[in-house]
C-alpha cells in the first residue's frame, strides 16, 4: 500500500488515478438522436483484429492499451463470451464507437469501454451512446452498472458520467508501462501525459 506523499514512477512507465463509479438505480436520460447517418449496431463476436482497430481508433488519444496487449486467446475468450455484448455506431461500413457491456458477473453490469472516434466528439453521440448504455444495461437483472476512467481520460469524461447518473466510489492508482514505448504507439498520441523514458 503506497503511503501519503509523492511517489517514483519508474522511467518507461506511466502511472494514473482510476476512478471507479458505479449507478444503483436507472438514471433519468435526456432523449437525444444519433448522429444523421449513424446507426448504433450490436457486433456479435467480433474478429478479433477489427475489434482491436476499432479500440485504437477510439482510445488511442486517450492512451488505452488493456486490449492491444492481452494475450489472442484472452481477448478472444471476451469476444466470445455471450455475455459481453459489444456495440458500435455505424455508417455504411465505417465505425465510430465502442460500447462494451460486461455482463458476466451475476447481478451487475460493467461499463468497460466506452469511446467515440475523434470526428464523432462534439456531435452529440456520446449522449446518445450512453443513453443507449444505461438502457441496454438495465433491461437486464442488475442492481448495479459501473465502470472505472482515469487521469488519461478525456478532462471532460468525469463530468459527463457523473451528469449521466454514476457516483465515484473508489479510486486507486494504477502504474503500467507506457503504450508509447511498449506497444509502439505514436509518440505525439495523449499529448496531456508526458513520456518519462530517461
Amino acid at each position: 500500500m503506497l503511503g501519503d506523499g509523492y511517489h517514483d514512477v519508474p522511467p518507461g512507465k506511466v502511472a494514473t488515478v482510476a476512478t471507479m463509479l458505479e449507478m444503483t438505480q436507472r438514471a433519468e436520460t435526456r432523449p437525444v438522436g444519433a448522429p444523421a447517418g449513424w446507426t448504433l449496431t450490436r457486433v456479435t463476436q467480433p474478429d478479433r483484429d477489427l475489434y482491436r482497430a476499432l479500440f485504437r481508433k477510439v482510445g488511442e488519444n486517450w492512451l488505452w492499451f488493456a486490449r492491444t496487449v492481452l494475450k489472442d486467446a484472452d481477448l478472444d475468450a471476451i469476444l466470445q463470451d455471450p455475455n459481453v455484448h459489444i456495440y458500435t455506431l455505424r455508417q455504411g461500413d465505417v465505425d465510430g464507437a465502442l460500447l462494451e457491456l460486461d455482463f458476466r458477473n451475476a447481478g451487475e453490469c460493467e461499463l468497460a469501454y466506452f469511446g467515440l472516434a475523434p470526428d464523432l466528439i462534439g456531435s452529440g453521440a456520446g449522449r446518445f451512446l450512453m443513453n443507449a448504455a444505461i438502457e441496454k444495461a438495465w433491461e437486464a437483472d442488475i442492481t448495479r452498472f459501473h465502470l472505472h476512467t482515469c487521469t488519461l481520460d478525456s478532462p471532460q469524461a468525469m463530468a459527463f458520467y457523473r451528469r449521466s447518473g454514476f457516483t465515484p466510489v473508489a479510486q486507486k492508482i494504477e502504474i503500467a508501462d507506457d503504450p508509447r514505448i511498449a506497444c509502439g504507439y505514436d509518440r505525439a498520441l495523449g499529448p496531456h501525459v508526458p513520456i518519462i523514458d530517461l
